[in-house]
């Protein structure tokens, strides 16, 4: 009889012992890992991969359940790292047109390879990433000049969603004006936040210079019997401080609320002349002129404030091209002086735009 209940004390001890010892189930749903699979005609299924017989793949995914695909209707597939990229039940890539909006650029950087082409209605330009941080573009008109070259570099922070970048564009006229006309601008930019939802700061400074640099002359008066003063030239060069602010926000599946700003303080050297007419006894002797011309001629700087204000939407259905509308509202605002009045003008420029990767 004791060793009858010794007997059972033992098993439930062991069966105890077992039952504790036995490892919590897993969920493994949630460590399975996501792919996107894109079949020939476009379309796209995101899911875990069940199996995969050489013939064809057997997909679960979270719409439509288990899906069979042949593999020869398959263009590709790919893991999909940060499920963050999933929105509205379709997945974002990193590609090369998340770097951009309407003319700036953003902080992020695109892989080595990633090189993508823009066509606009006033030219085409192309862009190439030499490393997974370096890239060089050329930009151009349809009549190929002007010609601007942009470089950007990326520098990644240890917050994933806090970028910063440093740029330059530099350009020439071309055969337009013999190639005397120059002029570039150079930036940094902070990009905070991810991809499909992000804001762009960016400041820099630019200057165009249309000729070669003449010398102004120093404030002077000339007299003369000549009512125009022969040589009221400009100084041919612009220059300024300039600023952006920009993001993009996805909007659905395939859509994109882009909006591109800049505004850019600049000043450029003049001449004024104050003419005042000096009568003389023998101002008869020039019936043309009824006497001598006495100018005053002063060098000052205009200055002037340009903002380009570019909201717009963006249309990306595969991950090799994406098509962009925006519209450009330009207003120029002069500053008052002594020698010029205040000439305020605004104008809108509406803009398509065709991304290509290639």
């Amino acid at each position: 009889m004791k060793s009858k209940i010794l007997m059972s004390l033992f098993m439930c001890f062991f069966l105890a012992q077992a039952a504790f010892s036995q490892e919590p189930a897993q969920d493994t749903s949630k460590t399975r890992q996501l792919s996107l699979v894109v079949k020939n005609d476009g379309s796209e299924y995101i899911g875990v991969i069940l199996s995969d017989d050489g013939r064809e793949i057997l997909i679960e995914t979270q719409a439509l359940g288990k899906i069979y695909i042949l593999k020869s209707d398959i263009s590709r597939i790919s893991k999909i790292e940060n499920e963050s990229d999933i929105i509205y039940g379709e997945f974002r890539e990193e590609g090369p047109f998340t770097t951009r909006y309407a003319f700036t650029t953003n902080a992020l950087a695109i892989k080595k390879g990633e090189n993508y082409a823009l066509v606009n209605l006033y030219g085409p330009e192309v862009h190439f990433a030499l490393s997974d941080r370096f890239s060089l573009g050329v930009m151009t008109t349809w009549i190929v000049s002007p010609l601007v070259l942009a470089a950007k570099y990326s520098v990644k922070t240890k917050n994933e969603k806090i970028n910063l970048s440093i740029g330059s564009l530099f350009g020439t006229s071309g055969y337009l004006n013999s190639f005397a006309s120059f002029g570039g601008l150079y930036f940094g930019n902070i990009t905070i936040g991810s991809r499909s939802k992000n804001i762009t700061f960016s400041g820099g400074y630019a200057h165009i210079n249309i000729e070669p640099n003449t010398v102004l002359p120093a404030a002077t008066t000339v007299y003369s019997n000549n009512p125009y003063y022969e040589n009221s030239f400009d100084r041919n060069n612009t220059r300024g401080p300039i600023f952006s602010v920009a993001g993009i926000v996805k909007v659905g599946a395939k859509a994109s609320f882009v909006f591109d700003s800049m505004i850019g303080v600049f000043g450029q050297q003049r001449i004024g002349v104050n003419t005042t007419t000096i009568t003389e006894p023998n101002y008869d002797v020039f019936p043309s002129t009824p006497g001598y011309y006495r100018h005053d001629v002063e060098p000052y700087t205009k200055r002037y404030t340009a903002l380009f204000v570019m909201p717009g939407m963006r249309f990306q259905k595969t991950e090799k091209s994406a098509f962009q509308i925006s519209l450009v509202g330009v207003s120029v605002f002069r500053w008052l002086s002594k020698y010029e009045n205040s000439n305020n003008f605004s104008f809108p420029i509406p803009t398509v735009m065709w991304f290509f990767k290639f």
